[in-house]
């Protein structure tokens, strides 16, 4: 890997980093516009093309905070074209199935990429001067609002123009880039941080997980009452319980429990998965609004391209927020920039709840909610980084990109099922669903802005600055 000593420009390693984190941040919804075709195509159950979906966030909640870890331990760069390289192989074996098994286990290689945030957060602490830590970190935690923004409408216009196949090569090639240029131009971090990987606590976290996501993913086939949704839910808390439990014993845990613990990083994880929450039940929303046929009791009769286009303002929103919370965090640090930006969210919320029945009010929604959203992610890895010791950067903020995974499942679904319920006598998605969705959401965002404001904060320090030094603890 690279290790030369000569460091260059931060803005080049940003940039190339930026590029990882937004092909893992698009593969995350380019895929939500082509699940019917892909139904079709495949001839399988909705309960069978959501695998597409959950198996992706099951992948990258597990690989996480397990390649964090590894990142801290041997190198984050190394860990990092690794997690890439398996997101680009995993998007080739999508973009040429012809099966959704195989296409499934594509999408599991791809999950696998959800490294890139904690270990390109890391790589950023340890290698920028300190001052323009926080913008880099804004930049990179920003992506991943913002290529779930503009993953629709792109999702949306490789589907219509070309075919669902062509989301993957899209994804393949970036991942494929960032790979290489990672191996070439990204210095390896200096910083170690000594201990054994707990492949235990590893596979217990898994199965845990692994219940809790796929009890949620199918609540709306299951029924959200019925014994299999919460008997899988129960078991899969039960085993997370168990797994703080083993975690504070081991000597060497895959993570930190007395870290999450600290009312700093508690809480910001907490607005976190409420954030991830309110961001993905609205990307279910919008799409069906838009193309439901007019003259219901909701719709606006667009095509796929023409829905993910309605969010598009709302990401180039993210991208010119991103920077400018970095700036101001440099400052002020970055808890006023999460609650601004999670109260900014919910009113756009509560706005779409109220007005919805035209293309422009959504997109005037949108983008204010897009902007409050980009707030929050830009500010959200700032307040773990900075409530951290630099040896624990990549577990701390792995568990916080697990926090989003979970927080972006639950929202969806649960946003789905609020519509689901409230149907007309044609059986179409009926108006009051979509309004109580919103307002759900919009009370969420509010909890994010409120847990902000508790989050006690401290300025983000460096590990070491001297070359291939080991971290102290």
């Amino acid at each position: 890997m690279n290790e030369h000593s000569g460091r260059q420009h931060h803005n080049v390693t940003l940039a190339i980093l930026a590029i990882g984190a937004l092909a893992f941040a698009l593969a995350q919804t380019t895929v939500i516009p082509a699940l019917t075709a892909m139904q079709h195509a495949f001839g399988v159950s909705t309960s069978d093309i959501t695998w597409m979906v959950s198996g992706y966030f099951l992948a990258a909640s597990i690989a996480t905070p397990v390649l964090g870890r590894l990142g801290d331990m041997f190198g984050k760069e190394r860990f990092l074209a690794i997690s890439l390289g398996a997101f680009a192989i995993g998007s080739f074996v999508s973009a040429m199935s012809n099966s959704l098994g195989l296409m499934i286990v594509g999408r599991v290689l791809q999950g696998i990429g959800g490294g890139v945030f904690p270990l390109s957060f890391g790589i950023v602490r340890d290698e920028f001067p300190l001052a323009k830590v926080p913008t880099g970190i804004a930049m990179l935690g920003a992506t991943a609002g913002i290529g779930a923004a503009i993953g629709l409408p792109l999702g949306g216009l490789l589907v219509d123009q070309a075919s669902y196949h062509w989301i993957f090569w899209v994804s393949g090639a970036m991942g494929a880039i960032a790979t290489i240029t990672t191996i070439r131009y990204v210095p390896e971090s200096p910083v170690r941080t000594p201990g054994r990987v707990d492949f235990i606590g590893a596979l217990i976290l898994a199965v845990g997980l692994s219940a809790v996501l796929i009890a949620v993913s199918q609540a709306n086939q299951w029924g959200w009452g019925s014994d299999k949704t919460l008997g899988l839910v129960g078991i899969g808390v039960a085993i997370l319980v168990a797994f703080v439990a083993f975690e504070r014993r081991t000597p060497s845990p895959l993570v930190n429990m007395r870290t999450l613990a600290r009312p700093p990083v508690l809480i910001t994880d907490i607005a976190t998965l409420l954030v991830g929450f309110g961001l993905f039940g609205v990307y279910v929303l919008i799409p069906q609004i838009a193309e439901l046929a007019k003259g219901g009791d909701v719709g606006l009769g667009l095509n796929a391209t023409e829905a993910g286009l309605l969010m598009a303002p709302g990401g180039l929103m993210m991208i010119i927020a991103a920077p400018i919370v970095g700036r101001v965090s440099e400052r002020i640090g970055s808890k006023l920039p999460l609650a601004i930006g999670s109260f900014l969210a919910s009113g756009a919320l509560l706005g779409l709840a109220l007005a919805h029945d035209s293309a422009l009010l959504i997109v005037l929604w949108g983008a204010i909610l897009n902007t409050g959203i980009g707030c929050a992610f830009a500010a959200l890895p700032n307040l773990i980084i900075g409530a951290v010791d630099p040896s624990e950067t990549g577990e701390a903020t792995g568990v916080n990109t697990i926090a989003r995974n979970v927080g972006a499942a639950l929202g969806g679904q649960v946003a789905a099922s609020i519509v689901a319920g409230q149907v007309t006598a044609s059986g179409a998605p009926g108006n009051r669903g979509f309004e109580l969705a919103f307002l759900m959401s919009a009370g969420v965002a509010l909890l994010a802005g409120i847990f902000g404001l508790l989050i006690p904060v401290k300025r983000i320090e460096r590990a070491s600055t001297r070359p291939l030094a080991v971290a102290e603890h």
